[in-house]
């Protein structure tokens, strides 16, 4: 079982333009949709469509027209209150690819929310693998929550991974080695912005900052660097794959299923390398897919991807 929380859920509305951006004037779009979206509910509808048991817990109201199209799909989902409506989010995707997203704040947290949503979980993990905690924290709730969660989830044997970004992240790195998740899954950006480091678009250099992190406790750190991949740094050693060529329609929800398919190979006992190559395979498909559409088993291709060992020292082979 994969539990996850979405803590601040959302409607996705996603955009495809026929022709690139520009600001201030009309543009016709080429299509759109509308879609139950976040990083933990988009995680869970990658399990679901791998045949992976899964449960996505929500602060949401359990009548949400979100909740209903959510169950409707075949998702197992656990509504947490006192909530309101899910936020509206908006991508707009150019047909280079490139992608701008509008973020919607999304509900104000209450204390007793928060207690509410960390009791839950600590439930849910008493029969799952892994907890993922995923995306940012509602209006009010501390930087510090899923630190928190996480050493609360500690009790229960569970295996956790966290995938957030700005202040929570930042809050997380800096409260190390409490609160150290199992498998912590930034992109480029995040790991300069929580290590201190400049540009890491390279493999080398980012496998230089995410071992910092698992000195400071974090067990694994998976780093997605777009179109160089990604690299997965343990105790075990350190790694990096390259992405089978792919066109690439949209980005958003290529971070949550590299996440899904880390998660899938650890499942099914295969080794870090291995791990790595999954991911970055689950995100090759999700990034050659429309809007927030996630990949299905058959659309990924592992085969593909070229995973080398990294030396910690040099970064070569």
């Amino acid at each position: 079982m994969i539990v996850t929380l979405t803590a601040n859920p959302s409607i996705d509305h996603t955009v495809m333009l026929a022709s690139p951006l520009r600001r201030g004037e009309v543009l016709r779009a080429r299509t759109t949709t509308s879609q139950p979206g976040g990083k933990g509910v988009n995680i869970s509808g990658a399990a679901y469509a791998a045949g992976v048991p899964t449960r996505a817990v929500l602060p949401c109201p359990d009548l949400d027209p979100m909740v209903a199209e959510l169950r409707a799909s075949g998702l197992d989902v656990v509504t947490v209150g006192p909530a309101s409506r899910p936020r509206i989010n908006t991508t707009v995707t150019e047909p280079d690819g490139t992608t701008t997203k509008l973020n919607g704040p999304g509900a104000t947290a209450t204390p007793a929310l928060l207690d509410a949503l960390a009791a839950r979980l600590v439930k849910e993990a008493e029969q799952a693998r892994w907890v993922v905690l995923a995306g940012s924290l509602p209006p009010e709730a501390p930087s510090g929550w899923y630190a928190e969660v996480v050493t609360a989830l500690r009790t229960t044997g569970t295996r956790i991974a966290v995938d957030t970004s700005e202040a929570p992240l930042d809050a997380l790195a800096a409260g190390l080695p409490a609160g150290a998740p199992d498998l912590l899954k930034p992109n480029a950006e995040e790991l300069a912005s929580i290590t201190g480091s400049g540009s890491l678009d390279e493999p080398a250099a980012a496998a230089a900052a995410a071992r910092t992190l698992v000195d400071r406790g974090v067990t694994a750190v998976l780093a997605t660097l777009g179109g160089n991949g990604a690299v997965l740094v343990s105790a075990e050693g350190t790694w990096h794959a390259t992405p089978p060529p792919t066109e690439v329609v949209s980005t958003v929800g290529a971070g949550d299923s590299s996440l899904f398919g880390y998660l899938l190979a650890d499942l099914r006992g295969l080794s870090a390398p291995e791990r790595l190559g999954l991911a970055v395979a689950y995100g090759s498909a999700a990034a050659g897919l429309p809007g927030t559409t996630l990949p299905t088993p058959p659309q990924v291709r592992a085969d593909l991807v070229s995973v080398r060992h990294l030396d910690p020292i040099s970064g070569g082979l």
